[in-house]
């Protein structure tokens, strides 16, 4: 891959990075309720499952959902289903404490990977954004494994920095945070549940 490509490409990984979306909400969430280093496994999870659509995307799969209306369909719901499933828990979360020892210890890591993972590979606007945006960046003359390492580390890799920021920044506030209670909660719950309300229903 040429550096003025990648360079290209940096620039276009940074905006998408920097636009609201369920992980960068959902590392907000974490950072507020378990504190910003158990939300590295939030992170990391969300990690595994971008890389995990990238590969999709790159090696085929983005083209066979894109032509199929129903397998379109079928995951619009799914991903929609998940997002108001996980809207529901953080609603259902209990009031950010002051104590952040308190609050680390409600969810094992095992649990934050899993919700990361899943918030990032359920949502099928993600894989018709990349199997339509990586194509621009792809040079047919070279490997394609190497250019997916390439092109999903640099991706996943400014995710992650942004998704660090945003729960680090959650944790320290986490006292005014604490001020507003169940509000908090809710207003991140009642984000989810919209979004994946209205997934399903968008052309």
């Amino acid at each position: 891959m040429l550096l003025n490509t990648w360079l290209l490409y940096l620039v276009a990984c940074i905006g998408l990075s920097l636009s609201p979306g369920p992980n960068s909400l959902l590392a907000l969430t974490h950072g507020a309720l378990h504190g910003s280093r158990k939300t590295l496994f939030t992170i990391a999870g969300g990690a595994t499952g971008f890389f995990l659509v990238i590969a999709l995307c790159l090696f085929g799969i983005g083209a066979l959902v894109k032509s199929s209306i129903l397998w379109l369909t079928v995951l619009k719901w799914i991903g929609g289903a998940y997002l108001v499933w996980l809207g529901i828990q953080v609603w259902r979360s209990p009031p950010i404490s002051g104590d952040l020892a308190v609050n680390t210890h409600l969810t094992n890591g095992w649990q934050l990977y899993r919700q990361g993972a899943l918030s990032s590979i359920t949502n099928p606007k993600v894989l018709l954004f990349f199997s339509a945006f990586l194509p621009q960046f792809i040079d047919p003359q070279r490997s394609l494994v190497v250019q997916f390492f390439i092109l999903a580390s640099t991706f996943v890799a400014i995710e992650c920095l942004v998704e660090g920021l945003l729960a680090n920044m959650a944790n320290r506030i986490r006292h005014w945070l604490k001020k507003v209670g169940r509000g908090f909660n809710r207003t991140c719950g009642g984000v989810f549940m919209v979004i994946g309300a209205a997934l399903p229903l968008r052309g």
